[in-house]
């Protein structure tokens, strides 16, 4: 096996550090305060789970913490996860609005998954947990 066959079975950097990421939280330093976090993810990808083709979609989180807040390099590294996922846009939007409750239990947590529109068909799927509180 040559060094470049070698260097090619070899998982890259990114591929190590994405299959080993986690969703980290840390302690909400304000729990008392009703507030709230927006992020906004421009690079999501999937694949269809239909013709295999890449879906490419915007995620925008907006959502009130409970005792932890989201870390935004594990939330970063947790969407580039599903790179090579066949997944659909509804499923997707929900299950990563599933992780993200388990993983830090908000009030209230909204995710819009902004599809890029595809044979003339745009896609946006809204998934919503818990109840809004005013701030």
């Amino acid at each position: 096996m040559s060094s470049t066959e070698a260097q090619a079975s070899k998982p890259l950097y990114g591929e190590r550090v994405i299959a080993e990421g986690e969703l980290i939280c840390f302690d909400n330093p304000r729990p008392e305060r009703p507030y709230e976090i927006s992020i906004e993810l421009p690079e999501f990808t999937c694949q269809c789970p239909f013709s295999g083709y890449p879906d490419f979609a915007v995620l925008r989180l907006l959502y009130q913490p409970g005792p932890r807040v989201i870390e935004l390099k594990a939330i970063k590294l947790y969407v580039n996860s599903y790179r090579n996922c066949s997944i659909s846009h509804e499923e997707a939007a929900n299950k990563i609005l599933d992780d993200l409750v388990v993983a830090c239990d908000p009030v209230w947590m909204q995710l819009e998954a902004d599809f890029n529109p595809r044979g003339n068909v745009h896609t946006v799927v809204r998934v919503s947990h818990g109840s809004r509180q005013p701030c």
